[in-house]
């Protein structure tokens, strides 16, 4: 956890603080060179801003626009970076508690199996209670006409199954739980 000194001090005086800041650093990197009001608030269209990211690398990010909610929760944020057009998915949070979601698997917690890539669940080979083996197969996903399977890390036993055939999901979703 803390890798120096001032690291080291921050967890002593405020260890569940300092649990959450290594939490968010690890997930997004490195946000405090961000200037605070595009941290908070994000940017209007047409805003640019100059990012220094370490000594002689700046990016200039230039909002371009935000599409309208999908039908999904999310919402295409269209920017430059360094004159480059660019495009992600993020979750719109004005209508995402109206959206289903599957929770997403902790990288973290080795009991949890992620999903490898966004897809359709094809198949799921195992049920609740079964005991399988390392290297047998828990699921398939297709996407693109291709199918890839899931494989247990190790010897036990599963635990909750969240997904069934059919069930449409993202990189990241959690699929099952292992004992």
């Amino acid at each position: 956890l803390p890798s120096n000194d001032e690291d080291v001090m921050s967890y002593l005086m405020y260890p569940a603080v300092y649990l959450d800041f290594a939490k968010h650093k690890k997930q997004y990197g490195n946000t405090s060179v961000l200037p605070t009001i595009a941290f908070f608030y994000g940017l209007n269209p047409n805003d640019e801003i100059s990012i220094d990211i370490e000594p002689g690398k700046t990016l200039v990010v230039k909002h371009l626009s935000t599409s309208q909610a999908h039908g999904d929760g999310t919402k295409t944020v269209s920017f430059e970076l360094n004159g480059q057009p660019r495009d992600i998915t993020i979750v719109d949070t004005s209508v995402a508690e109206t959206v289903r979601r599957h929770p997403k698997a902790d990288s973290d917690n080795a009991k949890h199996i992620g999903a490898p890539m966004p897809g359709k669940v094809s198949n799921v080979a195992v049920k609740k209670g079964q005991t399988v083996k390392a290297g047998e197969r828990l699921l398939s996903i297709e996407a693109m006409k291709m199918e890839t399977a899931v494989y247990s890390p190790r010897d036990t036993c599963v635990g909750e199954v969240h997904v069934s055939p059919g069930t449409i999901i993202a990189a990241g979703d959690l699929l099952m739980v292992i004992e």
